[in-house]
């Protein structure tokens, strides 16, 4: 009996194997497919499109894409400056995709550098002062663009793109059309808006992670053991944890001190944290339900949404196998 089970288990494993290979395979067709489909719907005129930093892993994915639409794509660096003014001439648009530390300072010296008729664009995780430098030094268009994914994507179907109107946004709808092409979801958002919102959606997520690990590598447990005892669910929140730091520091300690504002987001946080270390040291179950449930009721239908979805991707995270014992990491 032992033996026929492990024989169907095999059976079973080369089956999931194969049928992986096949969804690989069936995703890359599906990309060419949409790809095709994209550029027969867009009947669109070749535009001349110029990214600043386009030697860069988001800027080169964005040189992918409007190249892969059929537009003729320059990529302009840093040695490209003494020449601006005759390599920036006649664009469509200009996209600045450069570190957050640097992006105003770019901004402000393509000022005198561009046509009227040209999109200045960046995309750049915080907007307001992208917007406001873009706005200062550029009479055209200008849109701030924040893509809400990373540039390991092989395309842009189903994901965001936030998108704030700066100045005769309307100018730029052969751009937010070309986005909608490759399958992504705009989402038009006021530049104030969209800081506030990323204080949350990034910088508490990104120092809540950094913290985290700080903590566990002072607390120095065995990372290897840790992954065996976790279940998938635990082992995605750490593997989020690692995540964070095979990126750019760099990247991070921007995104986090862009705003002296969120600082105090960060502060009340904590005193939230040490309010509730409190409440444990009381010993009191009862309020802490009750707290618990007075966030249940702020998350309202929410919770089980985010249940579920939680559910599907914790499905889609059993299908990658455990680290191997023998191996060196």
């Amino acid at each position: 009996m032992p033996n026929t089970l492990a024989s169907q288990l095999e059976q079973v494993e080369q089956e999931i194997e194969r049928l992986t290979q096949k969804k690989a395979e069936l995703e890359k067709f599906i990309r060419a497919q949409r790809l095709q489909a994209a550029k027969n719907k867009s009947c669109h005129q070749t535009r001349k499109i110029t990214i600043i930093g386009g030697e860069g892993r988001l800027g080169s994915l964005f040189v992918r894409l409007f190249s892969e639409h059929g537009h003729q794509v320059q990529v302009f660096e840093k040695d490209d400056w003494p020449n601006a003014q005759q390599k920036l001439a006649g664009q469509d648009l200009v996209l600045v995709s450069v570190p957050i530390n640097l992006t105003v300072e770019i901004i402000h010296a393509l000022q005198g550098n561009l046509d009227e008729s040209c999109i200045l664009a960046d995309l750049t995780s915080i907007k307001a002062q992208p917007v406001d430098a873009m706005l200062n030094a550029h009479l055209g268009c200008v849109v701030g663009l924040h893509p809400m994914f990373g540039p390991d994507v092989p395309d842009i179907h189903d994901q965001v793109v936030a998108y704030c109107a700066g100045r005769k946004v309307e100018e730029a709808q052969w751009l937010l059309d070309t986005f909608k092409t490759m399958g992504a979801k705009l989402k038009e958002v006021g530049a104030q808006s969209h800081d506030k919102a990323m204080a949350f959606i990034q910088v508490m997520r990104h120092f809540s992670t950094f913290v985290y690990g700080l903590h566990l590598q002072q607390e120095n447990p065995q990372l290897k053991e840790l992954i065996a005892l976790s279940s998938p669910i635990y082992r995605l929140e750490l593997a989020m944890v690692g995540r964070l730091f095979a990126q750019d520091a760099q990247l991070y300690a921007d995104i986090i001190y862009a705003n002296p504002e969120n600082f105090n987001l960060l502060k009340r946080f904590v005193q939230r944290f040490q309010e509730g270390i409190q409440l444990l040291e009381s010993g009191d179950k009862s309020l802490f339900k009750e707290e618990f449930f007075d966030v249940r009721r702020w998350f309202g239908e929410y919770a089980d949404y985010f249940l579920q979805e939680s559910r599907r991707m914790l499905d889609a995270a059993h299908q990658y196998t455990d680290l191997d014992e023998t191996s060196n990491i």
